[in-house]
């Protein structure tokens, strides 16, 4: 048995992801975990294009993190804790910073149950990590926070802290004192334990020397642990009666409160390091084992039943049924299809069968394997609490839920963001045809927010994505691992169309011909809906004046029409359609007619429903030196910015903005020019907002061409 599939008790598993925003050194921070678990004999440098979890071609040579890897470690506590001094096993994910892959984060916190934040010390907490932060207080993931690089220039371990407060709305519990910063870092004090921890800046020698707290340090220690404990206190009603009596609070009794606290999302503990230096590393892994939970501390987890649509609960221990969410698809040269499970309750076994209750079918577990980013190892069984690949299945996607079929349960699925850019491709060769298809139809299984349609006027494939980077790289890969040659389009943006006031339409579609005809009229009332609601429809006949037959066709044919729309033949959202009359024929309706009726009512109630173009606005963070600052607000501005504020931060400022997605094409290479190459900037897709009318006209023409 390799020394990788140790079984530990549940309460000794920890299912943990790395967060943070792009370059804050997150695949750094994972790249010592594995070397000082023992997982890796040598450190892998993303700079150097050798980092473990790194493995795809496009992310060696990009330096950024794509794909969230998954691995297993073991790790045991290096100083006292108060809970067992054993091996305690380690599930890491590794996720991408980048926005563009917003769906590899959200589908591996869906799964986790505690998360470590890396934050850069001179950047503070910058909008992607706020972004992640929320997508993790989604899923109620209790995290720490790890002020990284704090060797860096312009480091400042207190403002990062005051960040956190007031951008993650948190209470943070600042459980170390880092000795010095930048050139001068040399260490940190453990607040609790009240230990001065230095490392040697050596590569080979990463074992921290524990010395006395020196004297200039000793008031300050006093001071911030004065604050963590009364923090600590706060959260617990035993320890806050000592606290007031002024009686001695043992460390353990300290550190159970606030393992407590961080599980209930009342603290986040924060410590510091520097990753590339393996600075502080080994005190954030024991947190890891001390404040984060086991699966055994999440009791259970709620369902539907599929059949009676009763809430369901799972026990989270390898006796109760099977209960299991499919998060990630990824396609294998070697073995075929991996589908990465999380499983929540009981055990599944290779070789065994287990049901589908969300697409209502049987799979066949054909393998299980444990996985070390793309290394993998063949297991026999997999219990409660572990995160595992399973090989054979055929019909499941991501967010599917697993189980057995004399117990079905349905789990809270993944929620998944739209597409904001499209481009058109089209293959060379006929034999580029085929292995197109097939190419998109692998990757859009893998990624939910890759989408593929055909625009039925041109007969062109028309591909959607989360921005520029993300629909590269898919690009990329269909050339190297699909080997399909395609010529492609320029980006385009994913405007849409809304109705910003109510109205009602009559849709008749009446054809005699020799022989049966055709009949089909309805009445529709269109409301406008909420911004990011999308479309509903509601059935108000009463009567029977339009048979329950054709309702379903009547809501095909609005939805056909939504898809066209009507101004400038992007698709229509956030709109109500309310089908309440109607009449029909006792021979010559028919679902085809009532299909044609239900668009044809949308034509006519659309046309006095005051119809408005909407584009994508993004939320644009651009960090710059200060001598820049007015160049880059000014192009900003003549981009149709809307500046939300600066932030001074050092010898830079951060400039927010908000700014139409159509007028960002190029940004990045434009800044770079502008500023020298010093400034850097990230884009968040932030909400969806009208169209000037001057534009709306200049893109009717275009569409017209």
């Amino acid at each position: 048995m390799s020394s990788y599939n140790i079984r530990v008790p549940l309460e000794r598993v920890r299912n943990i992801g790395i967060i943070a925003h792009i370059d804050a050194g997150k695949t750094t921070t994972t790249e010592r975990i594995l070397f000082f678990t023992g997982r890796n004999y040598k450190i892998g440098e993303v700079h150097e294009g050798a980092a473990t979890m790194d493995w795809m071609a496009q992310e060696q040579e990009r330096g950024i993190t794509i794909v969230s890897a998954a691995t297993t470690a073991f790790w045991e506590p290096h100083f006292d804790t108060h809970l067992a001094k054993a091996k305690y096993r380690f599930n890491i994910i590794d996720t991408p910073g980048h926005v563009d892959f917003t769906a590899e984060v959200e589908r591996s916190l869906r799964v986790l149950d505690g998360g470590i934040t890396v934050l850069d010390a001179s950047e503070g907490v910058q909008s992607q990590s706020e972004t992640v932060w929320r997508q993790a207080d989604k899923y109620n993931v209790p995290r720490i926070c790890f002020v990284n690089k704090m060797d860096k220039l312009g480091a400042d371990f207190f403002a990062t802290v005051e960040d956190i407060k007031t951008k993650f709305g948190v209470k943070p519990a600042i459980m170390v004192l880092p000795m010095g910063k930048e050139n001068e870092f040399r260490g940190m004090i453990q607040l609790l334990e009240r230990k001065a921890l230095y490392w040697k800046d050596n590569e080979q020698d990463t074992e921290p020397e524990v010395k006395e707290i020196p004297e200039e340090y000793k008031d300050q220690v006093e001071e911030l642990r004065a604050q963590l404990v009364e923090a600590i206190a706060e959260t617990d009603e035993a320890l806050l009666e000592k606290f007031f009596a002024d009686e001695p609070l043992e460390l353990n009794d300290l550190k159970a409160a606030l393992r407590r606290a961080v599980i209930n999302y009342q603290l986040v503990p924060v410590y510091c390091g520097s990753s590339l230096k393996n600075t502080g590393v080994q005190p954030m892994l024991d947190a890891v084992v001390e404040y984060l939970p086991s699966p055994s501390d999440v009791e259970h987890i709620n369902g539907e039943n599929p059949k009676t649509h009763a809430e369901e609960t799972r026990r989270l221990i390898p006796e109760e049924k099977t209960s299991a969410l499919a998060f990630k698809i990824q396609t294998d040269p070697h073995v075929g299809k991996l589908t990465y499970t999380r499983i929540y309750s009981g055990t599944i076994q290779a070789g065994s069968y287990i049901y589908n209750s969300t697409r209502n079918v049987k799979e066949r577990v054909g393998r299980l394997l444990l996985m070390h980013a793309n290394e993998r190892e063949d297991i026999q069984e997999a219990k409660a609490g572990e995160i595992v690949a399973i090989v054979g299945l055929k019909d499941t996607r991501t967010g599917d839920t697993l189980c057995e079929e004399t117990a079905p349960i349905i789990l809270e699925g993944i929620n998944f963001a739209e597409p904001v850019i499209s481009l058109a491709i089209e293959p060379k060769t006929k034999s580029d045809q085929e292995k197109m298809g097939l190419a998109l139809a692998k990757l859009s299984e893998e990624d939910p927010t890759f989408a593929i349609k055909t625009n039925h006027e041109t007969g062109q494939t028309i591909i959607g994505g989360m921005g520029e980077l993300h629909l590269e790289i898919l690009v990329d890969r269909m050339k190297r691992e699909f080997k399909v040659d395609a010529n492609i389009g320029a980006p385009q943006v994913a405007y849409r169309e809304t109705i910003t006031k109510a109205a009602e339409g009559e849709g008749k579609y009446i054809k005699q011909t020799g022989g049966r005809g055709q009949y089909g009229h309805v009445w529709l009332r269109i409301e406008p809906k909420e911004r990011g609601t999308g479309y509903e429809f509601v059935n108000e006949i009463k009567g029977g004046v339009v048979p329950r037959e054709y309702i379903t066709p009547t809501d095909k044919g609005v939805q056909e029409s939504l898809e066209r729309g009507f101004l400038a033949g992007y698709p229509m959202t956030d709109i109500k359609v309310t089908l309440f009359d109607g009449s029909y024929h006792e021979v010559d309706s028919s679902e085809l007619s009532f299909k044609m009726a239900g668009s044809l009512a949308m034509r006519e109630s659309t046309a006095k429903a005051g119809m408005v173009l909407l584009e994508p606005v993004m939320k644009v963070e651009v960090t710059t030196p200060e001598n820049f600052m007015g160049d880059v607000i000014g192009d900003l501005s003549s981009r149709r910015g809307q500046i939300q504020g600066t932030t001074n931060r050092g010898n830079v400022v951060i400039i927010t903005a908000l700014v139409p997605l159509a007028e960002m094409q190029g940004y990045v290479t434009i800044l770079r020019s502008m500023t020298q190459g010093r400034a850097s900037s990230v884009m968040l897709p932030h909400t969806y907002e009208p169209v000037p009318q001057s534009i709306v006209e200049k893109i009717q023409e275009e569409r017209k061409k």
